[in-house]
């Protein structure tokens, strides 16, 4: 259960990890280079690329590897339990997001909603889903998948995050 993660359909998944493809591809670009490198007459030559090669691989493909880890962990859902019902855990949580202004994307009634978080000139927010399955609510964010992976993005992933669990957590405080 705790496994669950937001599904992304399509070209939005290939958008969102397109930094661990592009990695991944620049890893076996420097795989091409060590081939290459066997084939060179010069052992100087020779020497200097397989080490160019093995740097890039290492390099490009701890690259990756992070992304791909860091990118998997933003999709789960982080599970809040309370005490409070469902559609009142609901409610608070549509109030916050319509109150923070940001978008509905999509909502299911009392169960499920998906959210673009209000971005700045140069940026288009974040993603957030929230699903209300009885005494507990799912929350998990992204950075938006047309804009791609950002450190600051992140940042204010793990912010939207918090943020619907206050509402939820002081829901249940309230009630």
């Amino acid at each position: 259960m705790n496994g669950e993660r937001m599904e992304l359909a399509g070209f939005e998944r290939l958008q969102y990890f397109a930094p661990t493809a592009m990695c991944g591809y620049l890893a076996l670009l420097c795989l091409a280079v060590l081939v290459t490198s066997a084939f060179l007459d010069k052992m100087h030559d020779a020497l200097a690329v397989t080490a160019s090669g093995i740097y890039g691989l290492l390099i490009s493909g701890a690259l990756g590897l992070l992304f791909w880890r860091a990118q998997r962990r933003d999709l789960r859902f982080e599970h809040i339990v309370t005490q409070t019902p469902e559609a009142a855990n609901f409610a608070a949580v549509r109030a916050a997001v319509l109150g923070a202004g940001w978008r509905i994307r999509r909502e299911v009634a009392a169960r499920l909603l998906e959210v673009q978080t209000a971005g700045g000139i140069l940026e288009a927010g974040e993603r957030v889903v929230v699903q209300c399955r009885g005494n507990e609510v799912l929350v998990a964010s992204i950075c938006d998948p047309t804009i791609g992976f950002t450190l600051s993005g992140r940042r204010n992933c793990r912010a939207h995050r918090e943020m619907v669990r206050r509402v939820v957590l002081n829901g249940a405080a309230d009630a």
